[in-house]
């Protein structure tokens, strides 16, 4: 792989830090999820950084958690993500804004109306996060009594994607001529009425907006099941992955990028981010130092709570001290429950050592000072294990701060991170194509 090849960075922004302890560390801001201030200075400072996404995840419901460990949860509160995004746009440039946006409990034509009015609004930077959700909680709020079956969730996502693709495509790209003089404001020939009954969705349509900025705004999945990579392959342009570590990751990488391409699509046009909490020391004893303080503010209430929402199996019951069951088979989300297990499995660790490293954060993390998380960073590059990274910082504002102002320039100079962005819009940026019109061929508009 050519040495030209650039770092793409995301940055995970719901909660402002995954990191159970977070909002407790000395000069954190504890209510940053709540805080459109510090929000508004959050993003300008990824923007000064050269970031390409603010990526904010969304709940809908509180987190099926013991109020015990709920009580201790950052994550309790935050914007809704439409809300904040289009606030969050008229105080940027670049930096693009993916949502969290779901295909079970949501509608496509809503989701296709929101999307396309964050993409005009914000000059062509929206980007869709598909998620299934899994949360129990959440279908309590949704009018069912129990969650959706996995696998069915991923028919109807497949289903509602081509719903909400096809909404976008209503308008061709030069459907709106607004002419004065002759009283036409756009062309009916150029309207399509889509007319979807599916198994699972029945749409009229066209969309009531036109086609967004981008074409359509930058699709963004996650998940490692086998039905989440072969959605992911057939419809994502970006993939949050959890990579545990780079051999974990290039197996991932390998599998996304043949799968895309076993179906005809280029693998260049699908980019693969892993989530990585950085924090950063002026050394590596530093550094270690920060994330042994951070994740001493992790209380076993919520570690045991996390370490069970992430298995979808409540190990509670057990003895703390003894190592974990086998875990069922369960409806809940399947990335976490094997990230959990592989990690038990690998360090020997019983349910209170699990706990405790699951209830402050146990994915990847690259803990040290600028140069040796560029270097990580950069392996990961050259050996193909991601195409970039989902950053997720411990606390804030130091740890944005430390990461902005010591390590970006440390990638820059290596010649692996944008100077500055490429584009105005989130496709130019990551260097994805403007989709084609579906249902129209742009031509220049002619209506008596």
């Amino acid at each position: 792989m050519s040495r030209s090849k650039q770092l793409k960075l995301g940055a995970f922004m719901r909660p402002v830090s995954i990191h159970t302890g977070a909002w407790r560390y000395p000069g954190a801001l504890p209510d940053a999820n709540f805080n459109f201030p510090a929000l508004k200075r959050f993003i300008q400072k990824l923007e000064q950084g050269k970031f390409d996404a603010f990526f904010m995840a969304d709940h809908l419901a509180v987190l099926n958690m013991p109020i015990n460990a709920l009580k201790r949860s950052h994550t309790v509160t935050s914007f809704e993500p439409f809300t904040l995004l289009s606030a969050l746009a008229s105080v940027t440039e670049h930096i693009g804004l993916v949502a969290t946006a779901s295909t079970t409990y949501d509608q496509p034509y809503h989701i296709a109306r929101r999307f396309a009015s964050l993409d005009h609004i914000s000059g062509g930077r929206a980007g869709w996060n598909i998620v299934t959700t899994s949360n129990p909680e959440a279908a309590l709020n949704f009018g069912l009594e129990e969650e959706v079956d996995h696998d069915e969730r991923y028919v109807r996502a497949r289903e509602f994607y081509d719903v909400v693709t096809g909404l976008w495509d209503s308008f061709a790209d030069d459907a709106f001529i607004r002419d004065v003089e002759s009283g036409i404001y756009f062309d009916p020939a150029k309207i399509h009425v889509l007319g979807h009954k599916g198994k699972h969705l029945s749409v009229q349509g066209p969309l009531n907006i036109a086609r967004p900025v981008q074409g359509w705004p930058v699709i963004v999945q996650a998940g490692a099941s086998e039905a989440g990579r072969q959605l992911a392959a057939a419809t994502a342009e970006v993939v949050f992955a959890s990579a545990s570590n780079l051999e974990v990751g290039k197996a991932f990488f390998a599998d996304i990028k043949g799968r895309v391409q076993a179906i005809g699509r280029d693998p260049d046009s699908i980019k693969i981010l892993p989530g990585v909490l950085v924090i950063v020391g002026e050394t590596v004893a530093e550094a270690r130092a920060k994330r042994l303080h951070l994740d001493s503010l992790v209380h076993y209430d919520s570690g045991i709570a996390s370490l069970n929402s992430a298995l979808g199996y409540d190990v509670s019951r057990f003895d703390p001290d003894g190592p974990l069951p086998e875990i069922p088979q369960t409806n809940a989300g399947q990335t976490s429950r094997e990230r959990v297990i592989a990690l038990a499995q690998r360090e020997n660790l019983t349910i209170r050592q699990l706990a405790q490293r699951i209830g402050s954060y146990g994915g990847l993390a690259f803990v040290g000072t600028p140069q040796t998380i560029a270097d990580d960073m950069e392996q990961w590059l050259i050996e193909e294990g991601s195409d970039g990274f989902n950053v997720m910082f411990p606390f804030l504002p130091e740890g944005l701060n430390d990461f902005v102002d010591k390590v970006v320039p440390e990638l820059q100079r290596r010649g692996i991170y944008r100077h500055d962005y490429e584009g105005k819009t989130l496709r130019e940026n990551l260097g994805l194509a403007h989709p084609a019109n579906r249902f129209f061929q742009t031509t220049t508009a002619s209506v008596s």
